[in-house]
């Protein structure tokens, strides 16, 4: 009984071969299914694709909430493309043609810089208000302690102040209509070798901040920048 209940010699060693080579065979073609999916996402990225078709400049305006303003925005004057749909968001992006305010973010490149003339652009970013103080209170408030006390004369008749080289504006200006600081009112950079000047031009709808950047060369026609950023306004707000 004790010979039949004994395995015969030499066979004590193959179940375990027969696991260890099992769990081989498992890591190899989990290795190879990694493998696999490397390879298929690396193919995914590289697959030359079609370009998407460009948006029509005069396609239909989608409503989009920031805060508690609603403003009704052409999708081809949106630069960030997962902005592009209606509802509510934090913040958007867009770009036009200047000074005819059409939609410029989704143009082709070809079609931007084959022209003899440079085309002009606006850029506009609005976004939940960080700040509850506007830019006219600013003025009163925290803007002197940060400027130079002489004022001067600059482009199109307009004040002018320079922020002090020891503050976080240094390289910078302060540039306002001093009748009414109210409805004009910027902050430009200097030109410099590499890059021409911008300036920034705030207008709050509630708890919504629009700001406006421009070039510094066409505060000679302020006035003109002006009432093209109120047209764009209508454009945005047609309700008021």
């Amino acid at each position: 009984m004790r010979a039949s209940a004994e395995m015969p010699a030499g066979m004590s060693g193959h179940r375990p071969r027969k696991a260890t080579g099992g769990l081989l065979t498992a890591s190899a073609i989990t290795m190879m299914a990694a493998a696999v999916l490397a390879l298929g996402y690396v193919i995914y990225v590289l697959w030359p694709r079609w370009p998407d078709a460009p948006i029509a400049i005069d396609a239909p305006a989608i409503p989009i909430v920031i805060g508690d303003a609603t403003f009704r925005v052409p999708p081809g004057a949106i630069r960030q493309k997962m902005q592009r749909r209606p509802g509510t968001q934090d913040r958007i992006n867009l770009m036009y043609v200047w000074p005819a305010l059409t939609p410029a973010a989704t143009l082709p490149k070809v079609a931007t810089e084959s022209s003899s003339t440079p085309i002009e652009r606006l850029f506009v970013d609005i976004a939940l208000n960080t700040t509850t103080m506007a830019p006219e209170e600013r003025l009163k408030t925290i803007y002197p302690r940060y400027t130079e006390p002489t004022q001067v004369t600059g482009p199109g008749g307009l004040t002018m102040q320079s922020f002090r080289a020891d503050t976080p504006y240094r390289g910078e200006d302060l540039l306002f209509d001093a009748s009414a600081p109210d409805r004009f009112l910027v902050r430009c950079t200097r030109d410099s070798k590499l890059v021409r000047g911008t300036c920034i031009y705030e207008r709050f709808f509630g708890t919504a901040d629009m700001t406006v950047r421009f070039e510094r060369a066409w505060l000679a026609d302020w006035r003109g920048v002006l009432g093209g950023i109120e047209r764009l306004i209508e454009q945005l707000q047609p309700s008021g």
